[in-house]
């Protein structure tokens, strides 16, 4: 088999998406089409091969210190990036391996100290590829749970080959294991912390937030300017001032998010490092050696790397949770239109048969069609009152579908709500529900003047009245009343009936739902006061209610004052 088949098998072994209940985990495979191609395994051998070269040549330099060990992280990156399945690994792997060992080689070690080694850098990449499928499949951070899952999976596998080195480095040049896990581990897990990502972050949907020229002028802009800045500090200056490399760090982490910051990360640390070997830096350090200031270099960037990638994760996150929330609401509203037109149709299909049927009905009663008995003409009435009450429902549907369409007329005027009120309260004492109930109107003052849609207005407290009587009439006693409030006129409408549970009460004002009265034998279709709070929102108003179990309910509404 060859290497190029071997590629396109393990890239057509990558798995489907997991369906978790945690999306963060969901494996998301980058853009392939870079790392796809067939030459990449070999560009990266070669790409490795004078990495390994040059960290190895920077180290002599630095007392044999792991400055910036970048080769593992690209050879993880890429592998990561391209596929996956026994036969790619095992292919790009051997890759891997011959990439590290020609670099070892012309970097001037022996062939045996060169093969230790190498086996040390592939134990290393190896862990870095199976802990990061494990613990970061999507191989994207786009949340800070999986940014700590990257982080911590690099962290770890820079550590496996720190312990693996050290023995190797003891074996072959007889070096102290503890200074040897020291110097490893630390130029490995920064190198694999900073390039890694970099490597993974790049893909076409990343990139094309700098397809806008000013946008791409931006992201030249603040790397240019970050790379200047790490030099002049690095180079020119002999006063620890690195840290004012932090708000452009910061800028570069919210506007350009992890590519751009990983990029401007690598400049910085090729520049802070690079000083240091070349014999710049603070004058205060002076007096180190060399590979303690590497380390302390090291860390330095290492903790402040890791916070601005924790913060562009934080925005990828949020930004994920915008779109998915945004499409959410499309499809919400692509949903409510859908129902508001099937509402309207259904009620118009409903109205003209419905309205042949009380004809015929009223007309059958009155024996206009011939000599009915008393049962005949009971019965006839019994078909009248249930097409009108199928006839207000589909008036109210109507209404439903032309509020939520926002079709429904809403002329607002300055209104006398006292009156109204009143208005309402003698028709809800013409309702059969109203005997033995007594009605009242209560005021503040006897004038209180809203900007309203006056018709509209008594549509919602008639519903509101009507309802006070059908479920909370028990009570004895129903009390409108007139009151000043902060919005403008406030209006409620009291009973003393047996009251509404928080649960009911979140459900009120949902379409259809009657809150289990269902089989009563209480009239109604549960759409009142959706129509009811529609119409109030329209109006520039609000509506709630106030309610303990026992204790009765008090439905109120807020209008603007004109």
């Amino acid at each position: 088999m060859n290497l190029s088949r071997a590629m396109d098998m393990g890239e057509a072994s990558v798995s489907a998406a997991v369906a978790t209940a945690r999306p963060e985990l969901t494996p998301v495979r980058p853009t392939p089409s870079v790392f796809a191609q067939p030459l990449i395994p070999i560009g990266t051998a070669i790409v490795v091969a004078l990495l390994t070269m040059v960290m190895i040549r920077l180290g002599d330099a630095g007392d044999n210190t792991a400055v910036f060990w970048a080769a593992n992280a690209v050879a993880a990156g890429i592998w990561l990036r391209t596929g996956r399945g026994l036969a790619f690994d095992l292919s790009f792997g051997g890759l891997m391996a011959v990439g590290i060992a020609v670099g070892e080689i012309f970097a001037g070690h022996s062939p045996l100290s060169a093969l230790l080694m190498t086996g040390c850098n592939l134990a290393e990449i190896l862990t870095a590829v199976i802990l990061v499928r494990r613990f970061a499949p999507s191989l994207a951070i786009v949340s800070v749970r999986t940014a700590i899952r990257l982080m911590a999976a690099l962290i770890a596998s820079a550590m496996v080959g720190a312990v693996v080195g050290s023995v190797c480095l003891y074996l072959i040049f007889d070096t102290p294991i503890v200074n040897s896990m020291q110097v490893w581990a630390f130029g490995h897990a920064l190198g694999l912390i900073v390039v890694t990502p970099l490597l993974l972050s790049f893909n076409r949907q990343t990139l094309s937030r700098f397809s806008q020229p000013m946008r791409l002028l931006e992201a030249a802009a603040l790397l240019g300017l970050t790379v200047a800045a790490a030099y002049l500090l690095s180079f020119r200056v002999n006063v620890p001032l690195a840290f004012l490399i932090n708000p452009l760090l910061l800028v570069i982490a919210v506007r350009m998010r992890i590519n751009g910051l990983s990029l401007a990360m690598t400049a910085v640390c090729v520049c802070v490092l690079g000083a240091i070997l070349h014999g710049h830096g603070p004058a205060s350090t002076a007096t180190l050696e060399t590979q303690t200031r590497i380390v302390m270099a090291q860390l330095m960037l290492a903790f402040a790397y890791v916070p601005y990638l924790m913060v562009s994760a934080l925005i990828e996150e949020r930004d994920r949770l915008w779109l998915q929330a945004k499409a959410g609401l499309a499809r919400a509203e692509r949903a409510s239109e859908a129902k508001s037109r099937l509402l309207a149709n259904v009620a118009h299909e409903i109205k003209s048969p419905v309205a042949g049927v009380i004809g015929i009905g009223e007309l059958w009663s009155s024996g206009q069609l011939g000599a009915v008995t008393a049962t005949q003409t009971e019965m006839a009435g019994m078909l009248v009152k249930t097409a009108r009450q199928v006839e207000t429902l589909a008036h109210d549907l109507l209404d439903v579908a032309r509020a939520e369409a926002g079709t429904v007329k809403v002329e607002a005027r300055p209104t006398e709500i006292v009156s109204l009120v009143e208005d309402v309260r003698r028709a809800a004492l013409l309702r059969s529900e109203a005997r033995g109930v007594t009605v009242s109107v209560e005021s503040e003052s006897p004038s209180h003047v809203a900007l309203v849609d006056s018709q509209r207005l008594r549509q919602v407290i008639e519903n509101l009245a009507v309802n006070a009587l059908k479920y909370g009439g028990s009570g004895g006693r129903l009390d409108l009343r007139v009151k000043s409030c902060a919005l403008g006129v406030r209006i409620e409408v009291a009973d003393l009936g047996p009251g509404l549970s928080p649960g009911k009460q979140a459900q009120l004002f949902e379409p259809f739902n009657r809150l289990g009265l269902e089989r009563s034998t209480i009239e109604g279709h549960g759409v009142g006061l959706a129509l009811a709070r529609r119409l109030v929102e329209l109006q520039g108003g609000e509506i709630g209610v106030i309610s303990a179990a026992g204790e009765g309910a008090t439905f109120w509404v807020e209008v603007p004052a004109a």
